[in-house]
């Protein structure tokens, strides 16, 4: 018997800590009463939690078990109290959610941990017997955070909901901001970290942003109130400058937002607005990658606190790329507290450093995208780079758009937008595109370019002209299954057509994340969280006392990503995919289970289906079986989803997984040129054929030619797939017996600054 308490924490995590992982009875006690000030006051503040206790809190914002800064905790009397009272359950494993200060308190009470026993037992509260039985305390900590200001991880939970937020603000504000001419000034969280402001200014294509790591330099005033007379030269009817809230100059005075508004408003003359976001950054829903990274960071805390061992130090759950890690806690606390002491000293390059290099390449990317230098400052190389949107339309393409054509103009690139796919190259549709072109392009949907599912193999010898014709020396594809295709077709054609011996690369870019060479897509996020929204809605309608199970299809082809996270993320009791072949049996086992849990409190269930998960186990007829079986217990409905999944605003994560990896992209190219430069080069060899792409923690570029022996080219679906090991925590979720691998779970590991 495992008995976790959960100290403070968001409910996807909070959830997870009573989950069955492995065959018997596991426990789980929580503070209900604002995180360690429970611990302290004890009695019906520490409550166990089952299952039906953490049921129907997924889609639930903040959390159900509170949580405060508890100054009774920070005295030794206090922990004192807070010892004695988990003793008298038994409890000598800890997982505290929370941010630097309460992981610290945790890993204070650690250590105190045998010297508070042997007090409780001079004291009679104990026996000794007690103090041998219980002498260690194991501890694990989530980071939980909208500020994503702890180093060691790349994304702390509540972080994306609060881009979330920030976004649907900023989206509002543009509308009205474009109609009346004005600037707006926003304010947004963060104190001491910039994380939410960069990202925001990224995901939105502010004009200015004020972080506390890197500060403005001497004569930004002026420099500001030119970058915004420009635009309005330009006839640019909005300028939006963010703040953070704990933004500063070199002489780490604050820069408050009250005092940029003066400052535009006395300088220039312009309608002003100041909107400061405020909590409204912590409420709402949790979004769809906040859910599951929540239960992913719970499952690997638990199975961290299964396998410690009194000699195991506190740690830390950490995601970096795409992986779970475990770090040791202090030494993650420590790197959080030197950014401070380095911004303290003025030292603001080494905060930078500090916080990782995802901050540090944000914040690049930002600076690349947001300033463009005069002409006559930047060295022209000559060279035609070409974009073209192939496939269907992904939100965040016309995010990856503008960053590819920014950071080619800045490289000294003249840059070509190819308009309508493959078709529209090869009947000439191509212009030169510029840098106020694609203002305004993150936060728009679908593709502005155009974008088809032709593939070039019929048009080589028309797009070959056209190749020629307007002297392209490299091409930028992004989009899905097909340009992965048109890429290889491409390639294969370079031995008939010299034109296409170029650089070519592909940037992922579909909802439905099946491009072999990646683990995301770009769009893949903002249909998750459509689904995500749409099973909450849906299982509102169930919430009364009737009994009900819908039944919803997902779009992927057959590829089960999306049906899968998106079960994780709403909470679905069951999940069919093609790469997890299924048969009556299943069907049948899915449906006394779900009659099961309908018979206790439980009101509603969900079950979501992937399109093309089976030829003749359609949603009609899962829809039908399940209404047949569940006659007197549960009725069913059933809702497929359709395009609306592939519509919509670019979800934050969409519109800077966009920019960066799109930006990444156009670096690559210009450093291939740049080989061949004054030599004339024909680009012959594979690695002049990529795909770029995260894998686990890198950004990769792999040649195309190496990807095709990874590809199922019948199903259009790599062959292994990242997504599929977090099959069993579904089902873990959903109540069944399953056994997690934990084959790849996160060993503990040191951090350094430049590998964050």
């Amino acid at each position: 018997v495992v008995k976790c308490r959960v100290a403070v924490g968001l409910e996807a995590a909070s959830g997870i800590a009573g989950a069955r992982l492995t065959p018997g009875p596991e426990t789980a006690s929580g503070c209900r009463s604002s995180g360690y000030q429970g611990m302290v006051d004890g009695g019906a503040n520490i409550a166990e939690a089952d299952w039906e206790s953490v049921s129907s809190i997924l889609q639930v914002g903040g959390t159900i078990i509170g949580s405060a800064r508890c100054q009774a905790f920070r005295t030794r009397e206090g922990r004192l109290k807070a010892a004695c009272n988990l003793l008298q359950r038994g409890i000598t494993n800890l997982c505290v959610i929370g941010g630097d200060g309460s992981l610290t308190g945790a890993n204070l009470f650690r250590k105190e941990w045998s010297g508070l026993l042997e007090e409780l037992a001079r004291n009679g509260q104990i026996d000794k017997e007690a103090v041998q039985k219980y002498a260690y305390l194991n501890v694990v900590g989530m980071v939980g955070s909208i500020d994503n200001d702890f180093c060691g991880t790349d994304m702390t939970i509540g972080t994306d909901s609060a881009l979330h937020r920030i976004i649907e603000v900023i989206d509002a504000i543009m509308t009205t901001a474009q109609s009346h001419q004005r600037t707006f000034v926003l304010e947004v969280m963060g104190r001491h970290c910039g994380y939410l402001a960069l990202v925001s200014a990224l995901a939105c294509g502010a004009d200015w942003v004020f972080l506390p790591e890197s500060p403005p330099e001497d004569g930004w005033e002026e420099q500001m109130c030119v970058k915004l007379s420009e635009n309005r030269a330009r006839k640019k009817r909005l300028n939006i400058i963010i703040v953070a809230e704990g933004a500063i100059d070199t002489q780490n005075k604050p820069i408050t937002s009250e005092k940029i508004k003066e400052l535009v408003v006395t300088q220039l003359g312009y309608d002003t607005r100041v909107t400061i976001l405020g909590h409204v950054q912590r409420g709402g829903t949790p979004s769809a990658f906040d859910r599951i990274l929540a239960s992913r960071m719970g499952v690997e805390a638990v199975i961290a606190l299964l396998e410690a061992t009194p000699d195991t130090p506190a740690c830390v759950v950490s995601l970096n790329g795409n992986h779970a890690v475990r770090l040791p806690l202090m030494e993650c606390v420590q790197m959080t507290q030197d950014v401070q002491k380095a911004m303290d000293e003025r030292r603001f390059q080494d905060a930078v450093r500090l916080r990782g290099r995802s901050f540090a390449g944000n914040l690049n990317t930002y600076k690349r995208l947001a300033i463009k230098l005069p002409d006559d400052q930047i060295p022209k190389t000559n060279c035609n780079v070409a974009v073209i949107n192939v496939g269907a339309p992904a939100a965040g393409m016309n995010a990856a758009v503008r960053s590819a054509v920014r950071v080619g103009i800045a490289d000294g690139h003249r840059m070509l937008a190819i308009y309508d796919g493959f078709d529209g190259f090869a009947k000439g549709q191509i212009k030169e595109i510029g840098w106020t072109d694609v203002g305004g392009w993150t936060g728009q949907g679908g593709s502005i370019l155009g974008t088809k599912r032709v593939l070039p193999g019929k048009y080589l010898e028309e797009i070959a002209t056209q190749m020629r014709a307007h002297s392209i020396n490299a091409l930028l594809i992004i989009g899905g299954f097909e340009a992965y295709l048109g890429l290889l077709e491409l390639s294969a054609a370079r031995e008939k057509h010299e034109e296409f011996c170029v650089p070519m690369v592909m940037v992922p870019a579909t909802v439905s994340n099946n491009v072999p060479g990646s683990d995301f897509s770009i769009g893949a996020d903002t249909a998750l969280n459509t689904i995500t929204d749409t099973c909450d809605r849906i299982k509102q309608s169930a919430s009364g006392t009737k009994r009900r199970v819908f039944i919803i299809e997902t779009m992927g082809g057959y590829c089960g990503y999306l049906a899968n996270m998106g079960g994780l993320a709403a909470g679905a009791d069951a999940a069919y995919i093609f790469e997890e072949p299924f048969d009556i049996r299943d069907l049948q086992s899915n449906v006394e289970h779900l009659t099961e849990k309908m018979k206790t409190t439980i009101q509603r269930g969900l079950v979501l289906r992937n399109e093309s998960c089976s030829e003749n186990y359609t949603t009609d007829f899962i829809y039908q079986l399940y209404s047949e079986e569940g006659k007197g217990v549960f009725d069913c409905r059933k809702n497929v989803l359709g395009h609306m999944q592939q519509g919509g605003a670019p979800s934050p994560f969409d519109r800077n997984f966009g920019t960066k990896i799109s930006a990444r992209a156009m670096e690559w190219i210009t450093a291939k040129l740049k080989e061949a430069r004054g030599r004339g080069k024909k680009f012959t060899t594979d690695d002049s054929v990529c795909v770029l792409g995260i894998s686990k923690r890198n950004v990769i570029f792999q040649p195309v030619a190496e990807l095709k022996k990874q590809t199922d080219f019948e199903h259009r679906i790599p062959k292994e797939q990242w997504w599929l090991k977090l099959r069993p925590l579904m089902k873990i979720l959903a109540k069944y017996k399953a056994s997690y691998d934990v084959s790849d779970s996160g060993q503990l590991e040191h951090v350094q600054p430049w590998s964050v």
